[in-house]
């Protein structure tokens, strides 16, 4: 087990493991046992971290979600080393997908592990018409068994009773005479998963991996079905309203306008509601008495124009940039962005999401559960290029990585754009979204033309549609919201210090003559906004924040804000590029997509200059010349075959 972990465990304490597959409500479970909180997402791979916790002086660990332990994905190596070092188990399964998720118990059981089962979403079952018998499956398992619905909180209490009563299953005797032969020092599991083969135990513990894995598998599948056959009854599906809408939700002639009733609503209530009557709040009734209070007592301490004075409490300053857009311009909007996700997460919309656009993701070379990735990147793009770690090959995620650093705003910027286009008016939203799923689209369709390989078809479960609760729905917001300003905090402070040094050492101007032939001469932009990329390149949406304080004509607000999200995010986000894709490669995609924005940005100032007629902009003809130019750019890269490895 990971040293982290076990540095955690006190002494004489015991390890409880929460086990399951993805989407079974672990982290639910988690939070419950031990009073802390952890994202509860409701589609596959939200748990990428190992989450640790007390509960009565032992430490309880969750897991990320597996549908067996092995050495064939990161998330299984994880689970396989801790299970293999637990004292107890917790085995939280699906009640509604019960066949499919004992394979899972029937594996931890083998390996000898003491073991509980929390049969969940038992309320689920029973709304689809099942009716289970948990007090025969505890005899046929020989394991004890609790029905719970978490979210509720029920049957939490009887787990916590009978927690520590987990014990060893039954296990067929023909496959315990075959552990038994198997020549090594090890534990009982750990000898199992070399009779099955697995290369990282086998080398662990010296020994030759074994050929009996098809064998084992496929008597421990007949063996889970034959289970789940004995103690479900059908008793007929309730058909709900739900399970209609989960339905529509998939079909493309109903998919699509609900997918865009949902974003019309998610513009109202960030762009509309959180980012003018609470933003509108909080700078012009809170922060506007907040700056001159420490511009004054600043300057009485320090002198109103001593150098210090400068740097703290000056137009760049680090007590008044700083706070002010924190707290009375990002603060709010960021909550309204994670809100908004958080709802989305936890009614299980997402994976209906990835399936419904699966086949328009395909034609950018990535299937539909990439549409994770480019979503959580409206959150957070660093956190979004850390889960391209999900999608199954290295093309995939060399093609998402692209186009997360390449056009999708984060959270923090989104909700500023639309604060800003909420003033430029509807024409100006509508252009600007689609010139950037213009330039998505058709990056996306080259990369995943002319890059090697082909796409994984998409496999992905499909949870039940759920009214979100708003305990655990709020509380995820305002968590992530927490966690977003306190990461913010340093690099908002430190980019405020670096432009107020640059201002007191009159390098600010040197950096606006140097970016002149770009921001003045090619983006057609006042001298100053410089700034704003500076910025930028410390952390995107402070860059694009500044924008509200410049008052220039609506094609150079335009302008500044499609070339700023064309460009890399963060310094966060560069080194996590760097990371995931090696030095290399990630200092030529950053190089090619800061070259790629500004000469975007420049050609768009220009369409927009000679689409405008004194000074009312044009837009059905310019609407239809990018289309049209985007299907050109399409239609041309078909004449050339795709590549394949």
């Amino acid at each position: 087990m990971n040293d982290a972990i076990e540095s955690r465990i006190p002494s004489g304490g015991r390890k409880i493991v929460l086990a399951g597959n993805p989407n079974v409500g672990k982290s639910a479970f988690f939070n419950a046992l031990t009073g802390l909180y952890t994202d509860v997402a409701n589609y596959p791979g939200t748990t990428l971290d190992i989450a640790c916790g007390r509960y009565n002086g032992d430490v309880v660990i969750d897991t990320p979600g597996v549908y067996g332990v092995s050495s064939y994905s990161k998330e299984e190596e994880i689970t396989r080393d801790i299970i293999l070092a637990a004292d107890i188990v917790v085995n939280i399964v699906d009640t509604v997908h019960l066949e499919r998720d004992l394979f899972l118990t029937m594996q931890i059981i083998d390996m000898g592990v003491p073991i509980i089962v929390a049969l969940n979403m038992a309320d689920e079952a029973e709304r689809e018409g099942m009716r289970i018998n948990h007090i025969l499956l505890e005899e046929l398992l020989g394991i004890p068994v609790v029905r719970t619905v978490a979210v509720h909180h029920t049957g939490i209490d009887e787990l916590k009773e009978k927690i520590y009563q987990a014990r060893p299953g039954l296990v067929d005797s023909s496959l315990l005479e075959k552990i038994s032969r198997v020549s090594t020092t090890c534990n009982r599991g750990e000898a199992l998963l070399i009779l099955e083969g697995d290369p990282a135990v086998s080398e662990r513990c010296g020994a030759t991996p074994g050929t009996e894995l098809e064998s084992i598998y496929r008597a421990r599948r007949e063996r889970a079905n034959q289970v789940a056959s004995m103690i479900v009854q059908e008793t007929g599906k309730n058909q709900g309203l739900a399970d209609k809408l989960g339905r529509w939700m998939l079909l493309p002639v109903t998919g699509f306008p609900l997918l865009m009733l949902t974003l019309w609503g998610v513009y109202e209530l960030v762009g509309v509601f959180f980012a003018q009557t609470i933003v509108d709040f909080t700078e012009q009734i809170m922060m506007v008495y907040y700056e001159p209070v420490i511009q004054s007592l600043v300057g009485s301490l320090l002198g109103p124009e001593s150098v210090l004075t400068t740097i703290l409490a000056g137009q760049y300053g680090v007590l008044t940039l700083t706070v002010t857009y924190l707290i009375g311009l990002l603060l709010p909007l960021v909550l309204g962005i994670f809100l908004v996700m958080a709802i989305l997460e936890d009614s299980g919309y997402l994976p209906r999401i990835a399936t419904l656009v699966d086949r328009a993701l395909g034609a950018l070379g990535l299937n539909g559960q990439a549409v994770i990735p480019l979503i959580l990147g409206f959150g957070c793009v660093t956190m979004a290029c850390i889960s391209t770690r999900l999608l199954p090959s290295d093309r995939e995620r060399r093609i998402a990585i692209f186009l997360l650093a390449f056009g999708v705003p984060c959270s923090a910027q989104m909700a500023i754009i639309m604060a800003v286009f909420a003033g430029l008016g509807p024409i100006y939203l509508l252009l600007y979204i689609l010139i950037l799923f213009s330039i998505l689209t058709t990056t996306g369709t080259l990369l995943g033309r002319y890059l090697p390989g082909a796409t994984y078809p998409l496999l992905i479960e499909l949870p039940p549609l759920r009214l979100p609760q708003p305990k655990y729905f709020i509380k995820k917001a305002w968590t992530r919201t927490y966690n977003f300003i306190k990461e913010a905090l340093p690099l908002f402070a430190g980019g405020a210090l670096f432009l107020s040094i640059l201002e007191v050492a009159g390098l600010l101007q040197g950096l606006r003559t140097l970016l002149a032939p770009l921001t003045v001469n090619w983006l057609h932009l006042p001298p100053e906004i410089a700034d704003v990329f500076i910025m930028g390149a410390i952390r995107k949406e402070f860059g694009a924040a500044t924008i509200m304080n410049l008052h220039m004509l609506p094609i150079q607000d335009f302008v500044v804000m499609l070339t700023l999200t064309l460009t890399v995010p963060c310094i966060a986000s560069t080194i996590v590029i760097l990371k995931e894709r090696g030095w290399r490669e990630g200092l030529l995609m950053w190089c090619v997509i800061y070259a790629l924005a500004f000469f975007i940005g420049g050609v768009t100032v220009r369409l927009l200059e000679a689409f405008s007629k004194s000074g009312a902009l044009n837009a059905p003809w310019l609407f239809i010349f990018i289309i049209c130019a985007m299907g050109a750019v399409l239609g041309l890269a078909r004449f050339r075959p795709r590549k394949e490895e």
